[in-house]
């Protein structure tokens, strides 16, 4: 799964490593939940960096993009009526440099960022749709299978994708046949990842800030040492 992300690089780096403009200026996001805007870099125009809202709804759907799919599963986008067409059609890079997901303890959840060693953006493969009404798109994030960096902390990853592979995702199979695309959603190397631990403050959408990236003790850590006095 992936419910939170963040891009919070150097606007001017972000718009080299895509070679992309933004539509609007880019704004350091550190805790970017579903239901907000974010930036994607869509399929009908790889020059620009849009602002769609996190959340998927199909254009024949009623709904808004808080009750929109956040995630969808690479195994099944060819097959569930909710993203064939849209896998076929409308591809999209999302643009990122960390997500988070949160590990069972036994003292809770506890949230864990995960990005590149570098730390450098990069895209996740997404979908985007538009809406009915043509006023704004929405996109999702697809999912696999994880690493072994994520798998502690989840079962799922979000599909994250090298150089190459964006454009491959952007462009499409030959012929435009969206099976020619199954071999990009595999798991990022886990070599060239990491994880640690970060506060609880990025359970609440309301906390986008720097000190939301920070490197905390792990809750089950500091319980665990002070059941030693």
């Amino acid at each position: 799964m992936c419910g939170r992300t963040s891009l919070f690089a150097p606007p001017e780096l972000v718009a080299e490593r895509f070679d992309a403009e933004p539509v609007r200026p880019l704004e350091p996001r550190y805790n970017v939940a579903p239901g907000q805007e974010h930036p994607v870099v869509r399929n009908d125009n790889a020059d620009a960096i849009r602002f769609p809202t996190w959340g998927l709804v199909p254009q024949w759907a009623d709904g808004s993009p808080s009750s929109g799919h956040v995630n969808a599963r690479a195994e099944t986008l060819a097959e569930k009526p909710s993203f064939r067409e849209v896998f076929a059609e409308r591809r999209c890079l999302v643009l990122a440099d960390g997500f988070y997901d949160w590990k069972e303890t036994p003292t809770g959840k506890q949230p864990y960022r995960i990005e590149r060693e570098n730390r450098d953006p990069f895209a996740f493969a997404g979908l985007w749709e538009p809406s009915g009404d043509g006023e704004r798109a929405t996109f999702t994030i697809v999912t696999t299978e994880p690493n072994a960096v994520v798998e502690p902390v989840h079962h799922r990853m979000p599909v994250i994708l090298d150089r190459e592979e964006e454009r491959r995702w952007l462009r499409g199979g030959e012929g435009n046949d969206p099976d020619e695309l199954a071999d990009l959603l595999d798991p990022y190397p886990a070599s060239e990842m990491h994880a640690y631990p970060v506060s609880s403050a990025v359970n609440d959408p309301e906390n986008d800030a720097p000190e939301v990236v920070e490197a905390v003790a792990a809750e089950e850590d500091v319980q665990t040492g002070l059941d030693e006095f």
